[in-house]
């Protein structure tokens, strides 16, 4: 994955402030999070060499911020039982700063609900987006948005899925 972020010299004029992969990743074991780019809700200041995504890994944004990261979610082995499911979730989502986000697992251990909107793109895979009510199969470059429901991502197939994401901090009513 190569990431390319833009600014501007001391002249004004546009230029590449950082060319190669994300700076920050977790969970490569189950696939994995990668961030590639985040805001706060401040004013950017364009001229800086701040790698935004240099910065432990959380779910959600702060207050008024961004996330834009991909997200890699490799296949579920058979045969694993739903308590070890359970806990491998609750230990992955505190690991993100989100165990709070997990309100309602009974329909899949990492059922969660953040105050995002989440715009999502399958690149890759074959994926069940599953909501409390109902399931929806995803095919490459479906693209989801997430308005704040609690919500599971499910790997179908036998190869890694691959999605993008970009989190907007929003109120949900």
């Amino acid at each position: 994955m190569r990431r390319i972020v833009t600014g501007h010299n001391e002249k004004g004029k546009s230029m590449i402030t950082l060319d190669g992969p994300p700076a920050r990743s977790i969970g490569e074991d189950v696939g994995g999070l990668f961030e590639l780019w985040n805001t706060d809700g401040e004013d950017i200041n364009s001229t800086d060499n701040l790698d935004r995504a240099d910065q432990d890994i959380i779910l959600s944004p702060p207050s008024g911020g961004t996330k834009f990261r991909y997200f890699q979610i490799n296949p579920i082995p058979e045969g694993i039982p739903e308590n070890v499911m359970q806990d491998m979730a609750a230990e992955a989502f505190e690991k993100i700063g989100a165990a709070h986000h997990r309100i309602d697992t009974s329909k899949h251990p990492a059922m969660h609900k953040t105050e995002t909107i989440d715009y999502i793109i399958l690149l890759k895979g074959d994926v069940t987006l599953i909501l409390d009510e109902e399931e929806i199969d995803l095919e490459p470059f479906d693209v989801v948005v997430q308005r704040g429901t609690n919500h599971a991502w499910v790997n179908n197939g036998t190869d890694p899925a691959l999605l993008i994401a970009v989190l907007v901090d929003s109120k949900i009513i």
